[in-house]
């Protein structure tokens, strides 16, 4: 994967977060980082909404009636 494409995965994924301005990156100032650090980038990203989904299950479980 080259670093354009890395770019536009984080933006893929800023931009996947509903009711928030739509996120494009000037490629210039990502132009000094390098692939592993895109990845590195990409990896925090997924980690974050992974936990964001993780946390608004606990918050949803709360309201799940029991029998």
């Amino acid at each position: 994967m080259n670093k354009q494409e890395l770019i536009k995965d984080i933006e893929k994924l800023l931009n996947s977060y509903s009711g928030q301005k739509i996120t494009a990156i000037n490629p210039d100032l990502l132009e000094f980082m390098d692939e592993n650090t895109l990845k590195e980038i990409i990896n925090s990203l997924l980690t974050q909404k992974d936990n964001a989904v993780k946390d608004n299950e606990v918050w949803l479980t709360q309201f799940k009636k029991t029998e």
